[in-house]
């Protein structure tokens, strides 16, 4: 018997199956759900997930049998972590001492000002996360930042201005 339209419009628009759930699973299966492992797993659910929600930290402690505190305590101690979801775009602006000399600070405040956002934080629209960073090992370029993970050099708040105008950031 042939679908009727509406059967049609709804078998199209149902969206497919989120498998990010299934490739975790297979990760944990891959380390045989050793609380060893929490680590590389917790670095799986970011790539997957793109942060790391309160839910998924309590299901990975579930089931890698850890206390969920474990678990968050090593999402919270390691800066590749993130608990918030990040910006279409990232600025991290190294703020090492060659950099700082340099006017580290006035191009953080450039962005978190643009952004309306705090360093650490994403803009409102999801479009921009401003973070600042110890330091990147790139001193001779001071001051640098990562944009979008490519490290820019000798960076001026103007720069930043015309970038910000470029990815649509009033």
């Amino acid at each position: 018997m042939p679908l009727t339209e509406k059967q049609t419009k709804a078998a199209v628009s149902v969206p497919p199956k989120d498998n990010r759930e299934r490739m975790l699973e297979r990760a944990m299966s891959r380390h045989n759900y050793s609380g060893d492992a929490l680590i590389e797993v917790l670095h799986t659910a970011q790539e997957l997930y793109g942060h790391l929600s309160p839910q998924l930290l309590t299901n990975i402690a579930r089931k890698l049998k850890l206390p969920p505190s474990r678990v968050l305590g090593v999402t919270t101690f390691y800066h590749f972590f993130s608990l918030a979801p990040k910006g279409e775009h990232s600025f991290i602006v190294c703020t090492g001492t060659a950099c700082y000399v340099k006017g580290a600070q006035a191009l953080l405040d450039k962005l978190t000002h643009r952004c309306q956002c705090k360093a650490g934080g994403t803009s409102a629209d999801g479009k921009v996360s401003v973070a600042g960073a110890r330091c990147i090992g790139s001193c001779g370029l001071a001051p640098a930042v990562i944009y979008d993970g490519n490290i820019l050099a000798r960076v001026t708040p103007e720069q930043l201005d015309a970038e910000l105008d470029r990815i649509g950031v009033k």
